[in-house]
C-alpha cells in the first residue's frame, strides 16, 4: 500500500548539475525523470516544484549587482528551463508531464491555475509547477510548500543530496547527528536550514509535513512513497 495517495516534491536546481559546474547533467536528469514515472506508476498523484540554482540564483545576481527584483525575474526563469527539461525527460521515459506556469508564458507552458493542476493530477499527469510564486522575494522552498497546499497535497518530499535533517551540515561536521523525525518548532529553535523561515513557517501553519531524502540514490523516491524509513521527516507535532 502507498500510504500517500497525492504528493508535492521539491527538487533543487543545483542537484541538476550533477557532476558539472553549471546547467544540467544528462544522466541525473534521466535519472531523476525515471525515479518519478516509477512513482507515478504506484498510482499516486503528483506536483513537481523544481529550483534554478543550476542556471542562475537571484540572491547571487544581487551580490554581483543585479537589481533583486529583475535577478529573482531571471531565477524564476531559470526554473522554467528546468522544468522543461525535466518534462522532455520524464516524457522519454514513457511518463506523461505537464508544464504550468506561474506568470503568463503560452505557448511554452500553460498558466497555473490550481484547478487545472489538480485536474492534470486525476488524470495521471504529473504537473511540473514553474516559475516559483510568480513574485521575487520568495524561495522556490516557499512555492514548493504553497502549491503543495494548494493542491492538497498530503506531505512535500524534499529531494536533496543529504540523506535527512542533522543537528549540523553533515558535509562540514563529521559528528552531525541525524533526526528520523523532528518538529517544525525544533527546526526554528534550532535554527536548521532545512528550508526558508517562510516556507517552514507556511508547513507549519497549514499541518503540511515535510520529508527530507536523499533524491540521488536511485530507488528512493519510491521506497519514501512506500513508508520506509529513510530520510527524516518534519512535522508539526
Amino acid at each position: 500500500m502507498i500510504p500517500y495517495q497525492r504528493v508535492l516534491l521539491k527538487l533543487s536546481g543545483e542537484s541538476l548539475m550533477g557532476r558539472q559546474q553549471y546547467g544540467i547533467d544528462p544522466e541525473r536528469l534521466n535519472g531523476y525523470a525515471a525515479e518519478i514515472v516509477s512513482a507515478a506508476k504506484t498510482g499516486v498523484r503528483m506536483a513537481v516544484v523544481i529550483g534554478g540554482g543550476n542556471i542562475f540564483r537571484g540572491l547571487s545576481g544581487t551580490a554581483q549587482g543585479f537589481d533583486r527584483v529583475k535577478g529573482d525575474q531571471m531565477g524564476m526563469l531559470a526554473t522554467v528551463i528546468n522544468s522543461f527539461a525535466l518534462q522532455s525527460a520524464i516524457t522519454s521515459a514513457h511518463g506523461k508531464a505537464k508544464v504550468f506556469t506561474s506568470v503568463r508564458m503560452e505557448p511554452f507552458g500553460e498558466f497555473y491555475a490550481r484547478e487545472k493542476a489538480v485536474e492534470a493530477m486525476e488524470s495521471g499527469w504529473i504537473a511540473i509547477i514553474a516559475g516559483g510564486t510568480g513574485n521575487p522575494f520568495f524561495t522556490t522552498d516557499t512555492a514548493a510548500v504553497l502549491r503543495g497546499i494548494e493542491t492538497e497535497a498530503e506531505v512535500v518530499l524534499k529531494g536533496t543530496r543529504v540523506d535527512g535533517v542533522y543537528t549540523a551540515d553533515p558535509e562540514k561536521d563529521p559528528e552531525a547527528v541525524k533526526f528520523e523525525t523532528i518538529t517544525f518548532e525544533e527546526v526554528y529553535r534550532r535554527g536548521l536550514k532545512i528550508m526558508d523561515l517562510t516556507a517552514t513557517t507556511l508547513a507549519m501553519e497549514n499541518n503540511l509535513p515535510v520529508i527530507v531524502f536523499d533524491m540521488d540514490t536511485p530507488g528512493n523516491l519510491l521506497k519514501v512513497l512506500q513508508g520506509d524509513k529513510i530520510g527524516t521527516l518534519v512535522n508539526f507535532r
